[in-house]
């Protein structure tokens, strides 16, 4: 038992150099970590094609636990966002390269993170009608509302107005960019895709964030 303890402590030691080499934000020590804590949300998986990699339903499940979010349109968006080879898992490369643009990203970076959560059928552009869908689907009703969805049509008209710049009656990436960069609230204008600000951790505060999963060996 000792011996593959040290064989798998060896491995992911090794993965942890490989993946440290491009992966910003985390440090070797910290990325072991993020190996480790994957490894055991596999082990609580019960899907058995877990070697695959996080699936959406506990990859959903961890935004919504750890990370407060509660909108099933914007948590799916996440998850394609993490799920770069589009193959319906997380890998563990996918998992810690992932949380370094959520939990550590630039301003750049969670621009460009923020505007592939809110272009819903990946045509680099953020339509009218998909402001629609994602602002219908954050907003909390009220009761007393006769037609609620004029309401978001005009919340649609006025953040084109502050952030279409080429005036097409939709946003690209540039407009988007703008529009953020002038005005930095503006980045998760269509719904929350980003961790409070509690769990945005710095480089001092780590151990912390893996308390969050309970798991910090």
């Amino acid at each position: 038992m000792s011996e593959m303890s040290a064989m798998n402590r060896k491995i992911i030691q090794n993965l942890a150099e490989v993946f440290s080499r491009h992966i910003k934000h985390f440090n070797k020590t910290e990325i072991e970590r993020l190996i480790r804590l994957y490894n055991g949300l596999l082990g609580d998986q019960t899907d058995r094609r877990a070697g695959n990699g996080l699936d959406r339903g506990k990859f959903r499940n961890i935004l919504h636990k750890t990370f407060g979010m509660t909108d099933d349109m914007i948590m799916d968006r996440v998850f394609h966002a993490f799920d770069k080879d589009n193959d319906s898992y997380v890998s563990v490369k996918e998992w810690i390269e992932g949380l370094s643009v959520f939990l550590r990203g630039t301003l750049d970076e969670k621009i460009k993170y923020c505007f592939d959560v809110y272009d819903l059928n990946g045509d680099g552009h953020i339509s009218r009608e998909e402001m629609f869908h994602m602002l219908k689907n954050s907003l909390i009703r009220q009761p007393t509302e006769e037609d609620p969805d004029e309401g978001i049509k005009d919340l649609v008209e006025i953040a084109l107005k502050k952030m279409d710049h080429d005036h097409d009656g939709r946003l690209s990436y540039t407009d988007f960019e703008k529009a953020v960069r002038d005005e930095n609230l503006l980045l998760e204008a269509f719904g929350t895709c980003l961790p409070d600000a509690k769990v945005n951790i710095s480089n001092g505060d780590f151990i912390s964030f893996m308390k969050l999963f309970q798991l910090t060996s």
